[in-house]
């Protein structure tokens, strides 16, 4: 077996030692006889993974007792049209567009009320966080959303903005469980697993208490009503189980790895050897302000295109997979989540040099 250095934005990295886990338990789960993949979500084996998983995941993030944790299907993007339909009561909310992502849930949001773009980072193509010390926040907003970590461009919000008293609503997709964070300071917080957390196909959503309510706007399908998840522990319908399964596992990793605090000071370790090559590099260069610069998704480019393609093309033969960069930038994109090794940074950064030297 030839295990690469991956360095996809998503579907992504998983640490080894939970597929290897996963893969001996495929065709028989403790003793059950069957794989999770097989089994009832209302049985009493199920029931326990998603209570453990749960648990574990309010144990990494100090998640406060008046907030509901949700596994739910749909990805990160159904949420661009979830949150409007439950939150916007006054048919107003704010939005901060730093990326494509937060770009496409705001026009989402236009379709059920009025959506303000209060700040942007367009004008330069996304590679800045804008000041959000001062937003001119509407009186009357339901609430103020971000995208926290823009994975396409590699901007991450180092102080989150002064929403003014407004709920905030935060899409982490990119950054989930990376480092510590307080829960309270949103009134959603969610994210899709399949960057940081798990396979494909499902999102986390925790979200306030007091948010969660049959008042929503008309129209609202059953399954798009977060009361509907929370009264039913995640489980009206059949769920995502493998991939809650696999979650577990993680947060048992994580568990295992010091928890939040000793995941950021291994990921800051790991960007800061890439980051410091960029800034040193005769040939390379990144292309976000150092001051908002993300510690999982790192842009960066040659000048050149078609060196860029050279780079991307050789790097996946020694073993360095998914460097291209987003689509609607070009250039190159180093994704170095929780579970890529520090040995993998070091492995791209010393091929970077020999290409280097190869082609200046």
């Amino acid at each position: 077996m030839r295990r690469v250095y991956n360095f996809s934005a998503g579907p992504a990295v998983l640490p080894e030692e939970v597929l290897q886990e996963a893969a001996d338990e495929m065709l028989d789960y403790r003793g059950s006889g069957m794989s999770v993949m097989e089994m009832s979500h209302r049985g009493e084996i199920f029931d326990g993974i998603i209570k453990e998983a749960e648990q574990d995941l309010r144990d990494l993030m100090h998640i406060p007792d008046n907030y509901k944790v949700l596994f739910l299907q749909g990805g990160a993007s159904q949420q661009f049209a979830m949150i409007p339909m439950n939150l916007m009561k006054n048919k107003v909310a704010d939005y901060i567009v730093t990326g494509q992502w937060a770009k496409k849930a705001y026009q989402e949001a236009q379709k059920y009320g009025k959506a303000n773009k209060i700040a942007s980072s367009e004008d330069k193509t996304f590679s800045y966080i804008p000041d959000c010390s001062d937003l001119p926040v509407s009186e009357d907003a339901d609430y103020v959303y971000i995208c926290e970590n823009n994975t396409i461009y590699g901007t991450k919000f180092k102080e989150l903005p002064n929403t003014k008293g407004k709920t905030l609503v935060a899409d982490v997709s990119s950054c989930f469980l990376s480092e510590p964070v307080d829960v309270t300071k949103y009134g959603i917080i969610y994210g899709g697993v399949q960057k940081n957390i798990g396979p494909a196909g499902m999102v986390i959503v925790i979200i306030r208490e007091d948010l969660i309510t049959e008042d929503v706007l008309p129209g609202t399908p059953t399954m798009l009503t977060y009361k509907t998840h929370a009264d039913n522990n995640s489980l009206y319908n059949t769920p995502n189980s493998y991939c809650i399964y696999i979650c577990g596992k993680v947060f048992k990793w994580l568990k295992k790895m010091g928890g939040l605090e000793a995941m950021k000071e291994r990921n800051e370790k790991k960007a800061a050897i890439l980051y410091d090559f960029l800034d040193n590099s005769r040939l390379f260069h990144g292309t976000v302000e150092k001051k908002d610069r993300s510690l999982m998704n790192v842009p960066f480019v040659t000048g050149n295109k078609e060196l860029d393609a050279k780079f991307v093309k050789e790097a996946k033969a020694a073993g360095l997979e998914n460097l291209k960069g987003h689509r609607s930038v070009g250039g190159m994109r180093a994704s170095i989540y929780n579970a890529m090794p520090l040995e993998g940074v070091e492995a791209l950064v010393a091929f970077m040099k020999k290409f280097e030297e190869e082609n200046l």
